[in-house]
């Protein structure tokens, strides 16, 4: 605790100067010398103020459940670490290289809908409707910071046990912006919750973030899927293991560990940082350490993030008999709140003008 607080300290300099920067930025929007631009068609941004961690993709995820059975839905995302620029529209040749993980996960598993990927959301948002006409409403992945286009409804998201009130700006801590712009919020989800969250609980939380009260607060935790195998097959429940090798490139794993240990007897975790691509190298580390585990029951567990890098190695995965399991989690909204949060989303949908 003590080093923590003390290389705070000593990144206090340029922790100002970065917050000076971005309320220099941020100033330039409000007095539109930057122009912010608006569409003709409901855009939905989903976002946070830190960096990482917080269960975006699968809240969009749900609004993709939500929204696809009767609109023609569409993603947008920057496509983080992709080796392509530009605007791209993905297709089945497309890999995490070319398009980055998160909307090849989205591509995957939701074939309905239309999966894009632009580093400037402004300029993605025409070309995405330029070529596929029939799009009835966009959702915009990780764009809380991306004030080129002004969503008809945003929602922040920020993590139960790491909430934007209680963190400071970058470098000293995780904030990509002040606090302050929660402000810009129409609905905040606090993410990754505990199992029940009391009124007194809710209430108590609210005024810690320090929202208006035009602001839909809601909560939700995450609910985990039976595990499938990566190259295909039936799923299984996660208990049918004693011991798992668990691989895993994303920014927060304390929630995810938890449960896992909750289901198995032991835990053997593989750490990476956020949105990392495995080398061969690891790989084989990877095999060394599954085959350490004298227990029979035993496999290797990853996120469904991961397994879009992981599929990269499909030759060794396959000649080595690597039994990679994918852990499938879905967002579920706590206190019963999950038909109040979809009812907000269609209420917007239903009065929006163009």
């Amino acid at each position: 605790m003590i080093r923590e607080q003390l290389i705070r300290i000593l990144l206090l300099p340029l922790t100002i100067l970065y917050g000076l920067g971005i309320t220099v930025r941020n100033g330039l929007y409000r007095w539109e010398i930057l122009k912010s631009a608006k569409f003709n068609i409901p855009v939905i941004g989903v976002g946070n103020l830190s960096i990482g961690g917080v269960g975006k993709t699968p809240h969009v995820e749900y609004l993709i459940r939500l929204l696809s059975p009767f609109l023609q839905v569409a993603t947008l995302s920057r496509g983080y670490k992709r080796q392509t620029k530009g605007f791209r529209i993905l297709n089945q040749r497309d890999t995490s290289l070319t398009v980055g993980d998160e909307p090849l996960q989205y591509f995957l598993k939701y074939r309905q809908v239309v999966v894009g990927v632009s580093e400037s959301r402004s300029i993605g948002i025409p070309m995405l409707l330029s070529r596929r006409p029939d799009i009835q409403v966009i959702l915009l992945d990780d764009s809380y910071q991306h004030r080129s286009v002004i969503p008809g409804i945003n929602i922040l998201l920020t993590e139960y046990q790491r909430p934007y009130s209680h963190d400071i700006l970058l470098p000293s801590g995780r904030l990509r912006e002040w606090r302050s712009a929660a402000d810009r919020a129409d609905i905040v989800v606090v993410t990754k919750c505990p199992d029940k969250i009391t009124k007194e609980e809710a209430i108590a939380f609210r005024a810690q973030l320090g929202l208006a009260s035009g602001q839909q607060l809601f909560f939700s935790k995450y609910s985990y899927g039976h595990p499938y195998p990566i190259l295909g097959g039936s799923p299984r429940a996660l208990s049918d293991f004693e011991e798992v090798v668990l691989i895993s490139a994303i920014a927060q794993t304390d929630y995810m560990m938890e449960y896992v240990l909750s289901q198995v007897e032991s835990v053997h975790p593989m750490s990476f940082e956020d949105h990392h691509y495995f080398s061969p190298h690891e790989m084989s580390l990877l095999k060394l350490k599954y085959e350490q585990i004298t227990d029979k029951r035993k496999a290797i567990l990853t996120t469904e993030k991961d397994a879009t890098r992981l599929i990269l190695h499909r030759e060794y995965i396959v000649a080595e008999r690597l039994p990679i399991y994918i852990l499938p989690a879905r967002v579920t909204f706590l206190m019963e709140e999950g038909s109040i949060f979809d009812a907000a989303i269609k209420d917007f949908l239903l009065s929006f003008k163009v």
